[in-house]
């Protein structure tokens, strides 16, 4: 991706037909995102880019390798606008095997899962897999960690100060995911990374949930392009005529394609062209069972967008706004050489995938064997935390016998959490979680070994009748989190997560029912993407047996450290009010 003068030299003389091209593809329809037109074209390609377009008679040698696309359309590769792949548990490697014949050659991404168990000496590593991979990752530098307000405990801190240094690295191409709260509170570390990205030329990556009005403005005035994070089309359509790029994201357990992409069908088409798709977190099972960018755009397809523009939202809109159109996002002259090979625009079903010149999946497989790299120790899983005892998660009163009237965070859906009071019964000193009344106690334990921290509180909507259940994996900070109804089984689970180096264990009456080992930094796993996919599959049934009706529910448990979401959370620190960005006492009363 970096151009010196010698490979210069050698890329114009490849354009002008002086060398031959070393491959073109014949044949073929070409899906001209540039320009919005569908026609017959050939491609030629020398090394990893496309040097011509169209006719290409002039290019071609008897050594130049000739790829037949009769019968096929050829779109750019598809950019996923916004996506943390550590939520898959599926390392990097792993990740690319499931979505590279999806189509998917390019994603953004903070990496920031990786970052907040490793640093930078981790993040290093992961690059040099992304090198070796057939996926692009263009890499924001995230605004700061950890996320949360107040501040929870992560491995790493990213500051401005590592800005200063990180902003200048050629892995980096913006600023991830700049949450409005933290402009809103113009928190320190938050406009020093602005600040640095104005003197680098960087884009700002925003989210902003439920930004409207005079929120909205002030946020925009720090700088942010982007955002992928609407709860309704109508925000969406502020957003835009406000002047942001809109992501309409639909990961695996928010589907808001359906509600979002109505401002373009219903309210103004011309919107489209800045309007482009993400995935945020998806899991192995969807990404096999209904495929990644390219499930997004039949969905579009199917609410009524035209095909052309299903299509320039997968890929060039994409590029467009994150300034990396120069690189990727259409098949056109000097740009990388990611081209997808599909059976027709409107039914958009993946053939084969070529990234950097070279064919590497065909029939939805990677055509060659990818292997992960060696893990060093920054990224072989320690849980640097004590073990624990029941008396860890009985949540302590001083009255030996009563009734508690405690605040229960209620989750109403993935990215949602709302107040609910509930009378639980105390017994010797001990606030009683329920069953009947669907409350559960919940723990997030702080495992980088640089504090100790441990909270409890309440929450609801997991209808657990029994058990306890525990994840490694719980971004944005990745310390341990466990909700369950009795402290035994709870302490049980997190014992079990610390003695096997992290993953996502259930646990009943004092049995492990299943284990999902996560041993890459305790959040992710080089395994197939078909095996995760079995063992997430597995793992979701038992705590479904266990009386739990969420579609997700290790991946709903997950979320609740994240403060960005309203209306509660629970971090390491304690329980979370989302709203006013303090911490809370979950005991309302005791009699």
């Amino acid at each position: 991706m970096q151009k010196n003068k010698s490979n210069l030299k050698t890329l114009i003389r490849a354009g002008r037909a002086i060398i031959p091209a070393q491959k073109a593809i014949t044949g073929g329809t070409l899906v001209n995102v540039m320009s919005s037109e569908i026609y017959k074209a050939d491609v030629a390609i020398y090394e990893d880019t496309i040097v011509a377009i169209g006719d290409v008679s002039d290019y071609i040698s008897d050594d130049t390798e000739i790829i037949d696309a009769t019968g096929e359309f050829l779109v750019p590769g598809m950019i996923d606008g916004h996506i943390h792949s550590e939520c898959s548990k599926l390392s990097i490697t792993s990740f690319a095997k499931g979505v590279v014949p999806c189509g998917t050659t390019s994603i953004i991404s903070g990496l920031d899962e990786y970052i907040s168990v490793s640093g930078l000496e981790g993040l290093k590593e992961i690059f040099s897999e992304i090198k070796a991979s057939p996926l692009k990752v263009f890499w924001g530098a995230p605004y700061k960690t950890p996320y949360t307000f107040p501040k929870s405990t992560v491995a790493f801190n990213f500051t401005e100060e590592v800005h200063k240094t990180v902003q200048k690295w050629p892995e980096c191409f913006g600023v991830w995911e700049t949450v409005r709260e933290a402009v809103q509170e113009e928190d320190e570390d938050t406009l020093g990374a602005i600040e640095q990205a104005n003197l680098n030329r960087l884009p700002i990556f925003g989210c902003a949930p439920m930004a409207r009005g005079n929120d909205l403005n002030g946020y925009l005035c720090s700088g942010v392009r982007l955002d992928h994070e609407s709860y309704d089309h109508e925000e969406v359509v502020e957003k835009m005529r406000n002047g942001m790029h809109m992501l309409i994201r639909e990961s695996s357990v928010t589907h808001f394609l359906k509600e979002n992409i109505r401002a373009v069908t219903e309210v103004n088409p011309l919107l489209a062209r800045r309007v482009s798709f993400c995935t945020d977190d998806v899991t192995a099972t969807d990404i096999l069972v209904k495929g990644h960018l390219d499930n997004l755009v039949r969905l579009a397809i199917a609410e009524g967008v035209e095909p052309m523009t299903a299509i320039q939202m997968a890929t060039i809109n994409s590029a467009e706004a994150y300034r990396i159109d120069h690189l990727v996002g259409s098949i056109t002259p000097g740009k990388i050489a990611d081209i997808v090979f599909v059976d027709g625009v409107e039914t958009f079903n993946v053939e084969k995938v070529m990234t950097n010149g070279k064919l590497v999946a065909e029939n939805g497989k990677l055509n060659y064997e990818l292997k992960a790299p060696k893990r060093s120790s920054l990224l072989t899983s320690q849980l640097k935390c004590k073990k624990t005892t029941k008396e860890d998660f009985e949540y302590k009163v001083d009255i030996e016998k009563g009734k508690a009237k405690v605040l229960s965070m209620n989750v109403v859906g993935p990215f949602v959490r709302k107040r609910r009071d509930v009378e639980l019964d105390v017994e010797n000193y001990v606030v009683q979680p329920s069953i009947e009344k669907d409350v559960t106690m919940v723990s997030v334990l702080e495992r980088f070994g640089r504090n100790g921290n441990k909270s409890l509180a309440f929450c609801s909507g997991w209808k657990l009748r029994c058990g306890a259940m525990a994840s490694s994996a719980a971004p944005d900070d990745n310390n341990i989190v466990v909700l369950g109804t009795n402290a035994s089984d709870m302490s049980i689970a997190v014992n079990h997560l610390i003695d096997n180096g992290g993953g996502q264990v259930v646990v009943c009456d004092g049995k492990i029912l299943d284990f999902l080992p996560l041993p890459v930094g305790g959040i992710v796993s080089d395994l197939e993407p078909e095996e995760i996919a079995q063992r997430e599959i597995k793992i979701n049934k038992i705590a479904k047996e266990l009386g739990c009706d969420l579609p997700e529910p290790l991946m709903y448990m997950f979320f609740l450290p994240i403060t960005a979401i309203p209306d509660y959370a629970i971090t390491d620190v304690g329980a979370v009010d989302c709203i006013t960005l303090e911490t809370f006492n979950p005991i309302l009363e005791l009699k």
